[in-house]
């Protein structure tokens, strides 16, 4: 039997993962980087490794000339 505590807890777990796999997918996406698209669809990490993609593992953006 599940708990409503249980259930609420589910439930903002994936609106969490949810939340952050949809912005790094996105910006995967943006950046041509097919392999980790791939890897945020397949993987479900409570919104680990999203949030390490998009510290970590995104191009740095290009630097504007004065």
């Amino acid at each position: 039997m599940i708990t409503p505590q249980l259930l609420i807890t589910i439930l903002v777990l994936a609106i969490w993962e949810s939340v952050w796999k949809a912005i790094a997918m996105w910006k995967s996406a943006r950046n041509n980087q097919l392999q980790w698209f791939i890897c945020l669809v397949i993987f479900n990490t409570a919104g680990i490794l999203p949030i390490v993609y998009i510290l970590y593992f995104q191009p740095k953006p290009a630097k504007k000339k004065k």
